[in-house]
C-alpha cells in the first residue's frame, strides 16, 4: 500500500465493517476536508434514503462540521453512484422549502442502481470515497435499515 493511500472504516454497532478508500486524486479537496473531519471517529444513527435507491445517509456531526463546505469545488461529481461509493452532499439552510437546518450528509451507496434524485431533481455530488473490502456484508445491514429503521453506525480513520 502506497505511503499516500488514505483508509476509513465504517462498522456498524454490533454489525459489520468495512473500508474503503479515499478519491485523494480524483476529489483531493473534499478527501482532504473530510479526513481532517474524521480525526476523531465519529457515530451518528444513519437512515435509509428516501428517492436515492440503495443508499444510506449518514450526518457529519456538528462537532466534526471542521471546514466551510462552500470552499469545496466540485469534483469527481456523479448522479449515479456505483455499489460502495460515498458522496459527499452539502445544502445550505432553507435552500429546499421547511428544511431550516443544513445538510452535511455522508451518502453510503450499497448496491447497484442508486441514482443521486431527490425533491428538488438531480442533484450532481462528489464521490470522494469508495467501499473496498467488506462491501457484500455491509450493504446486507445497509438494507436492513429500510424495514428495522435507525442504526448507529461509525466512521473513522484508519
Amino acid at each position: 500500500m502506497a505511503a499516500d493511500v488514505q483508509k476509513i472504516y465504517l462498522e456498524f454497532e454490533n454489525g459489520p465493517r468495512a473500508e474503503a478508500t479515499l478519491q485523494t486524486e480524483a476529489a483531493p479537496k473534499t478527501a482532504a476536508a473530510i479526513w481532517k473531519a474524521l480525526e476523531v471517529p465519529v457515530t451518528q444513527p444513519v437512515m435509509h434514503a428516501m428517492y436515492a435507491g440503495p443508499e444510506i445517509m449518514f450526518g457529519l456531526p456538528e462537532e466534526a462540521q471542521l471546514f466551510d463546505p462552500a470552499t469545496l469545488p466540485a469534483e469527481n461529481q456523479q448522479v449515479v453512484p456505483a455499489p460502495g461509493d460515498l458522496i459527499w452532499f452539502h445544502q445550505s439552510k432553507e435552500l429546499m422549502a421547511g428544511l431550516d437546518f443544513e445538510l452535511w450528509e455522508l451518502g453510503i451507496f450499497y448496491g447497484k442502481g442508486g441514482r443521486i434524485f431527490g425533491p428538488l431533481g438531480w442533484t450532481p455530488c462528489t464521490n470522494w470515497a469508495s467501499i473496498t473490502s467488506g462491501l457484500d456484508e455491509f450493504a446486507a445491514a445497509c438494507q436492513e435499515t429500510r424495514t428495522i429503521g435507525l442504526k448507529n453506525l461509525t466512521i473513522g480513520r484508519i
